[in-house]
């Protein structure tokens, strides 16, 4: 294990983190708010110290890095990210107590968007920022924008963090460097989000919501600065959110081959068109079901709400416009469908991703046709490329481990005595990075009655269900702290 240059890349993510926190410190001075200016500021400067002094005991670390180390890097990252990007609430007062703000924080940079914060409107506005902008930096992933700004050299690990934070079975390049993967992967990113505030200013918003909402949407996180999410907002901005939480489903090398031009591969794509296929199956089937029920006074409005919520649950983004826990129970059955299925790999959306069920739906009939003609050689494919065995196998191991965390991680919060209902949409919303459930974790309400005990096994499910799982258990084995490893 390479110690040392984990401690050094762990400086520069400290380092990026203390960056950004610039952006709420910069709005608390124009609010006047002392407390989270005195907050944000005191942050910091801890971080500075803290990541400088980490940089300078590792400053001859050796360039040998390997897989293993790209997980750990990346498993600890987050955490030390979300322990220090809390600290902030704890200081201001916004949310006082420690596990809470933790909670907070690692639903943001995980782009969960659950919430323990019963009125954020009480919050300064410098909170309601910081809360959008860890939303929209854990979107595309802290370590990919390191290795888009920093000169990171050759030392042959760029590859592995990306395969260890980009969300997807398996990760390839845009560009014949690594570096120039992250600047394409953010430059698109970044220029979404931009038309994204553009187009909701025109729909009357102002610029603080508008860039709220933005970033949050962008990381398919879901944080609000209104404690009613969307419902508060007019019809335009609930169908321009609809539209951009899709595109931020899609997997960003699609919208890199349409800049080249490449049309006719975009269109090709197996993994797009489960994609809009889920759409608008999803959607049709809630529009039928509420429609038959007469649930709203007109078809404009089931439409809107019906293609809002399920680009929302289904890109993991977890915005409302509605109360959809009071809908009927068929159309809360697709909801939570959606809420396993999740977006594209390569995208910013969490769940169990598109490509995934292509895996596991061709490798089936493999099998199947394996069974019935034993001695036929067949070879999984999509987008008329092979899909290796490794990949295959790593994306049955990943289904295993996630049923079990679903398992486990249920069995653990049902001794707090919500209802099942509650628990069960509680651990599949957080584990694919989703935000609201049912019950009494439904979209107008919150996680602030579960213990301590469940709120740190909810953190350990987000940070899972963002990094894909198996960052998170490498930090758990005994044998990836082993030196001889």
């Amino acid at each position: 294990m390479n110690y040392k240059m984990i401690g050094r890349l762990l400086s520069y993510v400290i380092l990026i983190e203390a960056g950004f926190m610039l952006f709420p410190l910069s709005v608390s001075i124009i609010d006047g708010t002392a407390k989270a200016t005195l907050a944000f500021g005191a942050t910091i400067a801890g971080m500075v110290a803290l990541g400088l002094v980490i940089l300078l005991l590792c400053r001859k670390a050796s360039i040998r890095f390997y897989e293993s180390d790209g997980f750990v890097c990346v498993g600890i990252s987050w955490v030390i990210l979300s322990m220090l990007g809390c600290i902030p609430f704890v200081i201001c007062g916004d949310i006082p107590n420690y596990i809470d703000a933790l909670f907070e924080m690692v639903s943001g940079f995980t782009t969960t968007g659950a919430s323990i914060v019963p009125n954020i409107e009480m919050c300064t506005r410098a909170t309601i920022l910081w809360r959008s902008v860890s939303n929209w930096l854990g979107g595309m992933g802290v370590l990919v924008f390191m290795l888009a700004i920093l000169p990171t050299g050759s030392g042959g690990f760029t590859m592995h963090l990306m395969r260890a934070e980009s969300p997807g079975p398996s990760v390839g390049k845009l560009a014949p460097r690594m570096r120039q993967t992250a600047l394409i992967l953010y430059a698109i990113y970044l220029g979404i989000t931009i038309l994204n505030i553009i187009a909701l200013l025109i729909s009357g918003l102002s610029f603080f919501d508008a860039a709220c909402a933005a970033m949050s949407t962008a990381g398919t996180g879901g944080f609000g600065a209104y404690a009613n999410s969307f419902a508060g907002f007019s019809p335009a901005t609930q169908i321009i959110t609809t539209i951009f939480m899709l595109l931020y489903g899609v997997n960003f090398s699609v919208y890199y081959l349409l800049l080249l031009g490449k049309i006719s591969n975009v269109l090709r794509d197996e993994e797009l068109r489960l994609y809009l296929a889920v759409f608008a199956v999803g959607s049709g089937a809630i529009i039928w079901n509420l429609l038959r029920v007469s649930y709203y006074p007109t078809v404009g409005e089931t439409i809107r709400h019906a293609t809002f919520q399920v680009s929302s649950i289904m890109t993991t983004t977890g915005f409302a416009t509605t109360d959809f826990d009071l809908w009927p129970t068929f159309s809360k059955g697709v909801l939570l469908i959606l809420m396993l299925l999740g977006a594209c790999a390569g995208s910013t959306g969490g769940g169990m991703k598109m490509s995934r069920l292509l895996i596991y739906a061709k490798t089936l009939v493999r099998n199947i046709r394996h069974a019935l003609h034993p001695n036929r050689v067949s070879v999984v494919r999509i987008n008329k490329a092979p899909v290796s065995e490794t990949v295959i196998n790593l994306s049955n191991a990943y289904l295993v481990a996630y049923v079990a965390l679903h398992l486990i991680s249920f069995l653990l919060i049902s001794w707090d005595g919500f209802s099942v209902e509650a628990n069960i949409s509680a651990v599949v919303s957080l584990s694919n990075n989703i935000g609201p459930g049912f019950g009494e974790v439904g979209p107008t309400l919150n996680y602030a009655g579960y213990s301590f005990f469940s709120k740190i096994i909810f953190c350990i499910d987000m940070l899972a269900g963002r990094l894909e799982i198996f960052p998170i258990l490498v930090l758990f084995s005994k044998h990836t702290w082993n030196r001889k490893a």
